[in-house]
């Protein structure tokens, strides 16, 4: 039997750093030895491999010897290979040519016009987005119009469920909410307004903050976050699963079908869910008004009534129906924009929300600044 010949690999300490001599054929067999050798050694000292006295060597070597000399140069150290034949030395290059290369990925310094480019297609979307929302809101009032004039085509049994699912669902959520930040309202003003005195005007300010502004823009958002998401995500089911157009081939109308029945759910329950909000919220603040300022709830309730104008209470109620077709038409709108795969049903649904959430505080802070135009 012929006799195996190894590899057989020296290494010893240098002046400044190690030095390795290989000698015999480097093949496959023996690439695991050498890869470990080579990895025992500290990749920040410098290394030397001397390969004078190799026979051969294959593909299997060579990669153990470049994978050191990456480790090396990416600690910061020196591999110098020295000695190599003429054809161990193209093999490495060959071998050093066929590694992969790690993608780097250089973000692309934009110029101005870049830049402007960026911001003119970002507001010609946003442009776009609201005038196809006003198509929606002009299609719901066509349909709306036609229920109507012919009351056989209008969906009292969608429009009862839908009013359940936004209205009726959404009551525990929207009284716990607005009941905190009466209570928060309270304590915070306390807080204030004990330095001068002036405690019992905590009452006002929990009613004309809650009455006027907070009690139904948080009551929209709620409602925009709960009630928008699941409009764009029933619907983008629906046309995922290509029901849409079964509809149109069935000669039912999707707007008539789809969106009057949501939208005027939303019509109806939000001003109502508005006027929970606002109860729940006086009771909040009238409670922790009694805890920490000793108003007692005859003193809220007479303050309440002497300092507070209905005026205030119909500046909060007008906004409802508003925010309502906001929400309604946009959270319909997204849904018709679903594509027919799961990941542009995630998208347009995260999108109706913050599109819906951001037009109920644009439409509230415009119904602000006309009140203050007008006095009201």
């Amino acid at each position: 039997m012929a006799e195996v010949i190894r590899l057989d690999i020296g290494v010893e300490a240098s002046g400044d750093g190690h030095r390795m001599a290989l000698k015999g054929p480097a093949t496959l067999a023996d690439a695991s030895a050498l890869a470990a050798q080579l990895a025992a050694l500290p990749a920040k000292e410098p290394l030397t491999i001397d390969l004078s006295g190799l026979d051969r060597m294959d593909t299997a070597a060579a990669y153990a010897i470049l994978s050191a000399e990456a480790r090396s140069k990416e600690a910061g150290g020196r591999l110098e290979l020295t000695g190599a034949s003429s054809d161990i030395s193209a093999l490495i290059e060959r071998v050093r040519k066929s590694l992969p290369k790690p993608e780097q990925e250089t973000a692309p310094r934009l110029s101005i016009a870049d830049r402007l480019e960026r911001v003119g297609r970002t507001t010609t979307s946003a442009l776009a987005s609201f005038l196809d929302s006003i198509g929606y809101f002009g299609l719901f009032l066509a349909r709306l119009v036609e229920s109507i004039v012919i009351p056989s085509r209008f969906r009292l049994t969608a429009l009862v469920h839908h009013c359940q699912e936004v209205g009726v669902k959404a009551v525990p959520i929207v009284a716990l909410m607005s009941f905190l930040i009466g209570v928060v309202l309270a304590f915070q003003g306390s807080v204030q307004l004990r330095q001068f005195g002036a405690e019992v005007f905590v009452v006002d300010l929990i009613a004309i903050s809650i009455l006027r502004e907070l009690g139904i823009l948080l009551t929209a958002i709620i409602v925009a976050g709960r009630t928008a998401s699941a409009f764009t995500a029933a619907i983008g089911s629906m046309k995922m699963r290509e029901e849409i157009d079964a509809m149109r081939t069935l000669a039912i109308d999707p707007a008539a079908a789809l969106f009057v029945p949501r939208i005027l759910a939303l019509l109806l329950m939000l001003p109502i869910l508005g006027l929970i909000a606002d109860v729940a919220g006086l009771l909040g603040g009238a409670i922790m008004s009694w805890v920490e300022l000793g108003i007692s709830p005859g003193m809220f309730q007479t303050r309440l009534l002497e300092g507070t104008d209905v005026r205030h209470v119909m500046v909060g109620l007008v906004k409802a129906p508003v925010f309502a077709i906001i929400i309604g038409v946009i959270g319909c709108q997204f849904g018709m924009k679903v594509e027919s795969n799961a990941e542009s049903l995630g998208r347009m649904t995260s999108s109706a929300v913050v599109a819906a959430i951001f037009a109920v505080i644009v439409a509230d802070a415009i119904f602000s600044i006309f009140f203050a135009q007008i006095g009201v």
